[in-house]
């Protein structure tokens, strides 16, 4: 009985590796092997990127809103505290945005919050 062989799936796979690799640097673009385990860690690097995206965005939120307040004369925990007290349902997110772009509103919030 003759070897059957499925080129047609073959070809595909390594062409879209290949595609994939497209601008790599030196056999990392052209040869498939290579091209392969790069792929498979730039994936893992990118599943793991988005992760950290969200770590380092809150901590960058948390930076501004702690300069905003200390202006104001209050540190972070106590404003956070006051906030969740006094029931204003602002994420960190908001109120580093209000911090940047309104600071009047951010001023305002903090008083209210004092």
């Amino acid at each position: 009985m003759p070897r059957s062989v499925n080129s047609v799936a073959s070809r595909a796979r390594r062409k879209r590796i290949l595609k994939a690799a497209k601008g790599y640097y030196g056999k990392r673009k052209n040869v498939y092997t290579v091209a392969k385990n790069v792929m498979e860690k730039g994936l893992t690097y990118s599943y793991v990127g988005r992760k950290l995206k969200k770590r380092e965005f809150r901590t960058l939120w948390i930076a501004r809103i702690n300069a905003a307040v200390r202006e104001e004369g209050m540190i972070y925990s106590e404003f956070i505290h006051k906030i969740a007290e006094k029931g204003i349902d602002l994420n960190r997110k908001m109120l580093a945005d209000l911090a940047m772009n309104e600071p009047a509103a951010f001023k305002a919030l903090v008083a209210s919050v004092k």
